[in-house]
């Protein structure tokens, strides 16, 4: 493998953060310089198929781009979205991801993903991108992660979805009509309004 072609694959890894094989096809390079170079300890694989530079420092989020890389079409939800916007001092031992009715399920062992089912206006409303590591990674904003964890309260309980809310009000994220927009996309108007009025 010669010096250039190195150089080439170690200024794409540090630019995309993250890099796949597949990554190379569209710069003519061929796929074995990743196997190369992380037998050479200059790669380190943190997942099937997925490279990062070996002297890249990780942040607390790369989980987060891991899976954001294997499932670009997925939105950070729920309990990770929570922790991603410091709204809760929980770490979910899964990244919670929001995909559409009819979407593929991701079939990712080595990463841990849980996911949940979305549709219309209440999969695409309230949806940020943020740069992790490289990779773009789309979360809820606060306001429509509240509003998510009301509608998902059997599966993350009703205690989280109540301290969300009052974070996400205590820390100024967002506004009360923000929260009320949102209840009406998610369509937990009836269940947040006494919670709502309650901050009034």
């Amino acid at each position: 493998m010669s010096a250039s072609a190195t150089d080439k694959v170690m200024k794409l890894v540090r630019r995309a953060g993250v890099l796949r094989p597949r990554d190379l096809d569209v710069h003519d390079l061929p796929r074995e310089h990743l196997i190369r170079l992380y037998r050479a300890g200059k790669l380190h694989r943190i997942g099937r198929g997925l490279y990062v530079a070996a002297d890249a420092d990780p942040t607390e989020h790369r989980t987060l781009a891991e899976v954001c890389k294997r499932v670009p079409s997925g939105v950070v939800c729920l309990l990770s979205a929570l922790q991603f916007h410091g709204l809760t001092t929980q770490m979910p031992h899964q990244v919670w991801l929001a995909l559409k009715k009819d979407a593929r399920e991701p079939k990712e062992p080595s990463l841990p993903i849980r996911t949940v089912r979305v549709s219309g206006e209440a999969f695409s409303a309230g949806v940020e991108e943020h740069d992790v590591e490289g990779v773009r990674v789309k979360v809820y904003n606060p306001a429509k992660t509240v509003a998510d964890c009301f509608k998902f309260r059997n599966k993350i309980g009703l205690d989280v979805a109540l301290e969300a809310l009052r974070d996400c009000r205590g820390q100024h994220l967002c506004t009360s009509d923000d929260l009320w927009n949102y209840a009406k996309v998610c369509r937990q108007t009836k269940v947040m309004q006494p919670y709502l009025e309650a901050l009034a």
